[in-house]
C-alpha cells in the first residue's frame, strides 16, 4: 500500500497546519489539548486512507473491459449519449463512496480519441442528472479494432476536483493510471449496444481487477 501522488500536497499541508495548531496551543496554554490532538490524528488518518493506492494483481485481456474504479455498480441501462456518440449506448455506472480508493484505471488499452472537461454542479453522485450537469471529464478510448468506449469521471456532492492524465492521441495500456477523483464521486462507462455486460447491479468493484464487460 502506498499513497497516491495526488495526496502528497494536501497531506503535507494538512500535517503542517495540524502541527502548527498544536504548537500554538502548547505555547499559549503550556500544555496540549487531548481533544485537539485526537481530532488531528483521526482527521489525518482519514486523509491517509482516502489517498491510499493499493498494489493489485491487475486483470489484463484484450477482450475484457476492467472496472476503472472501486465502488458499487448502481446503473446498467440503455441511454442516449449526446456528447460524443450522439446515439444510444449501454451505460454502466460505478458509485464511489468516500471510503473507496479514488484512483482511476484505464478499462481497456487503445488510442485516446477524445478528451473534454466540463465545469458543473455538485449534485449527489447518484442523481440522474449528475452525468450531464455535474463537474465531469469525458474520455473516449478506441480499441485496435475500431470500437470505442466512453468513460466519464463525475464529481459528487463532496468531490471538488477531478484529475485526469490522458491527452488526445495518447496510446494507453489497460489498467494504467487514468486519474483520480477527490472525495466521493462516480464513473460512467458507455458501450456499443449489444456489448456483453458481465457486471450486475449492486456488485462491488475493484479498479483494475473486476471485469465489467466483454467486447
Amino acid at each position: 500500500m502506498t499513497i497516491h501522488r495526488e495526496g502528497y500536497k494536501i497531506l503535507s499541508v494538512s500535517a503542517i497546519i495540524m502541527i502548527a495548531l498544536n504548537a500554538i496551543i502548547y505555547y499559549t496554554t503550556g500544555s496540549l489539548l487531548t481533544s485537539v490532538v485526537v481530532f488531528c490524528v483521526v482527521w489525518y488518518l482519514l486523509f491517509l486512507q482516502f489517498f491510499r493506492y493499493p498494489k493489485r494483481d491487475l486483470t489484463i485481456g484484450s477482450n475484457l473491459v476492467v472496472a476503472p474504479a472501486d465502488g458499487k455498480v448502481v446503473v446498467i441501462e440503455e441511454v442516449y449519449e449526446g456528447e460524443y456518440f450522439k446515439d444510444k449506448r449501454l451505460q454502466v455506472s460505478i458509485f464511489m463512496s468516500p471510503i473507496n480508493v479514488h484512483a482511476n484505471w484505464y478499462p481497456i488499452a487503445g488510442l485516446i480519441k477524445y478528451v473534454a472537461y466540463h465545469k458543473g454542479k455538485y449534485l449527489v453522485a447518484w442523481h440522474p442528472k449528475a452525468s450531464t450537469e455535474n463537474e465531469r471529464s469525458t474520455i473516449v478510448i478506441q480499441k485496435d479494432d475500431g470500437r470505442e468506449i466512453l468513460l466519464r469521471q463525475i464529481a459528487g456532492a463532496l468531490a471538488k476536483r477531478i484529475v485526469y492524465y490522458p491527452h488526445q492521441n495518447d496510446k494507453v495500456r489497460q489498467c494504467g493510471e487514468l486519474g483520480f477523483i477527490k472525495f466521493g464521486s462516480r464513473v460512467d462507462l458507455y458501450f456499443p449496444l449489444g456489448t456483453k455486460i458481465t457486471a450486475q447491479i449492486g456488485q462491488k468493484t475493484k479498479g483494475g481487477v473486476t471485469v465489467i464487460a466483454e467486447m
